[in-house]
């Protein structure tokens, strides 16, 4: 297929442009930063606000992995962000719909269900958290990431686009893992609000690829997360520290995950797999 892959300079999107050439593809990437690819069969730099921009970029395009947007919201201007961040998820959606695009894998966050950057203290209702989980919402980034998804709702019910947005939890390898490994290591409560998920930034492009690469048909929303909690802490006692008296509505084995993955096995056939406990994988780049 031909793959717009937006925000294709990101972390994220280095990986994921690896995954789809590895599976012969062909790209074309866009960015607000220039990215030095000459395999794509394209690039363009510019912000995703600007409509022919977008337009440029979708010409062509089979499928669209949409990456691009503010990652966090320490920002100077939470309002600014919020805004950039609905703006350009529309424009991508809107223009992918026009174009004839078939299917989109849209980078969505665990921060949509309003843990991660609340700014109170706050709890799940009840863990394995899954997709079903109420809002609780209090921070820009995350009501932005709630708004692409119901963006993405609507360009498959006027357009009739195939949908899987992702929700990923903090993703990462080599020095970036291990530092955020380290900053759990030295002060576990510091990574309450993310309940210690954490994903392999490998297997986040993989599940890219197979929601591009599926027959799914509809709008998803799936969560992506590691087998494993970022602690050494047992995932039980954690919750028992940090999150007294919240349900667990199944039994959270060792220092298993405390998100619910099913719907990500189910759609895509994977789950992922790596682990920072292993040899196999530790320090993987």
């Amino acid at each position: 297929m031909r793959i717009l892959v937006t925000g294709a300079a990101g972390h994220i999107g280095g990986y994921v442009t690896e995954e789809l050439l590895a599976a012969g593809h062909q790209l074309v990437l866009t960015d607000l930063l220039p990215v030095d690819e000459p395999r794509a069969v394209r690039v363009h730099t510019g912000d995703l606000q600007d409509p022919e921009l977008v337009r440029k970029a979708m010409d062509g395009a089979e499928a669209v992995v949409h990456l691009g947007a503010i990652p966090h919201p320490n920002v100077a201007d939470p309002s600014a962000l919020f805004a950039h961040n609905c703006l350009t998820a529309h424009r991508v959606f809107e223009e992918a719909g026009r174009a004839g695009v078939r299917r989109v894998a849209a980078a969505s966050s665990m921060a949509a269900v309003g843990l991660a950057w609340s700014p109170v203290a706050v709890s799940p209702r009840y863990v394995p958290l899954d997709e079903s989980h109420p809002s609780l919402v209090r921070d820009p980034y995350g009501l932005s990431k709630q708004v692409m998804e119901e963006v993405a709702r609507t360009a498959h019910r006027r357009y009739g686009l195939d949908v899987v947005c992702l929700r990923f939890p903090f993703t990462g390898t080599g020095e970036r893992l291990a530092h955020f490994l380290k900053t759990c290591a030295e002060d576990p409560a510091a990574q309450r609000h993310d309940l210690w998920g954490w994903l392999h930034t490998r297997d986040a492009a993989t599940a890219i690829r197979l929601a591009l690469e599926s027959e799914v048909q509809g709008c998803h929303v799936a969560n992506v997360t590691a087998p494993d909690t970022t602690s050494t802490v047992p995932s039980a006692e954690l919750m028992a520290r940090h999150h007294p008296g919240v349900p667990l509505r199944s039994e959270v084995r060792g220092h298993a995950t405390l998100f619910d993955s099913a719907a990500c096995t189910d759609l895509l056939g994977f789950t992922p797999r790596r682990t920072w406990r292993t040899t196999e994988t530790e320090g993987e780049s």
